[in-house]
């Protein structure tokens, strides 16, 4: 039976994480000059991975989402995506990526069995991309993208963190890219979490904000109906039928509707993305616990579960980065690419 937390909310949705290490430098994620990494020997492998979904999946999990940092930097990832895509439990199998690797891995990962993707594009204008990644990789990203469209995946989604004075004169531009290619984005509020060691409330461009920037220039953009309670984003259509979606996780948290966990590269599996600190499966599966042993963990910590971090947040009077650097280099499991935001 699946668990439930204190507030009623289903284990249905595992962020799998595969690796803490990326390829670019976004300024809202990974601003600082170094980083410490997991230690490789601690490094879930693939064999693993898909025992701990194997238990999860036990407990009612049915999406599954690969993510990282950067998970196309997994050598063979394909083979996991494999592994993961013959279970017959799991409903939607989907990958984030920064896409610069895609152009290689799109076939073999289609081949493989996954479902659907997930690009970040937060720019279309190539001195723009370099300045907010600290790599000159648009050209790569955009190749990745149609590479993915002729290995035959369908509904991708454009991720798009949105900052003020940055990229928000682009929300049309990207529209106008998506709908051309049949792509969806997401434009997501900038969130105060992890190595955000940048974030101020004034860059936070909101929801009402986007909509309303949209709306002046496309027409007025109304809720489209479709939108899951327990999704992240929130979906909106046009007057000329374009669809996107916001994800307000700042300003307008969904904490009540939360059905996600996540897994870090190494076993350590968050309840929050804002949790301060999460519970080592690593330890448990090595010793040889059995999948009931561990099934009883993950159901204890959740049963027990009272995250509601983005509306605590929300309230503060005073709102600034959840972690300074020194506190992320002592503990690289609070960093958002660590984690698998």
């Amino acid at each position: 039976m699946a668990p439930l937390d204190r507030f009623g909310r289903p284990l249905r949705n595992l962020r799998l994480s595969v690796t803490d290490r990326c390829n670019l430098r976004c300024s809202y994620c990974m601003p600082e000059e170094e980083y410490v990494w997991l230690p490789r020997a601690d490094i879930l492998t693939f064999e693993e991975l898909a025992r701990l979904v194997d238990v999860f999946l036990d407990l009612g999990v049915e999406k599954i989402r690969l993510t990282g940092g950067e998970p196309l930097l997994r050598r063979n990832l394909d083979v996991l995506v494999g592994l993961l895509a013959q279970k017959h439990r799991v409903r939607d199998l989907a990958l984030t990526t920064n896409g610069v690797l895609l152009a290689e891995q799109a076939q073999a990962l289609k081949r493989a069995g996954l479902a659907r993707l997930t690009v970040s594009l937060d720019t279309l204008r190539p001195e723009r991309f370099r300045a907010l990644t600290r790599r000159d990789e648009l050209g790569r990203v955009l190749a990745g993208l149609e590479a993915a469209r002729s290995a035959g995946f369908t509904g991708t989604k454009l991720n798009a963190v949105v900052l003020r004075g940055v990229n928000d004169d682009e929300l049309v531009p990207l529209l106008a890219f998506a709908r051309e290619r049949g792509l969806e984005v997401r434009f997501i509020e900038y969130m105060d979490v992890g190595g955000a060691t940048g974030w101020k409330r004034e860059a936070v461009v909101s929801r009402a904000e986007m909509l309303e920037k949209i709306g002046g220039a496309l027409g007025r953009a109304e809720p489209d109906g479709t939108s899951d309670l327990a999704a992240p984003a929130e979906r909106f259509v046009l007057p000329d039928g374009t669809r996107f979606g916001i994800i307000a996780s700042t300003t307008e948290p969904f904490c009540s509707a939360c059905d996600r966990a996540r897994l870090t590269a190494d076993g350590q599996w968050f309840t929050c993305l804002y949790a301060p600190t999460g519970t080592d499966l690593r330890e448990p599966l090595r010793r040889g616990a059995t999948a009931e042993e561990l099934a009883a963990r993950i159901t204890g910590v959740w049963s027990e579960r009272r995250d509601r971090g983005a509306e605590e947040r929300l309230g503060l009077t005073e709102r600034g980065t959840l972690a300074p650097p020194s506190r992320l280099r002592a503990d690289p499991h609070l960093e958002m690419h660590t984690r698998g935001g």
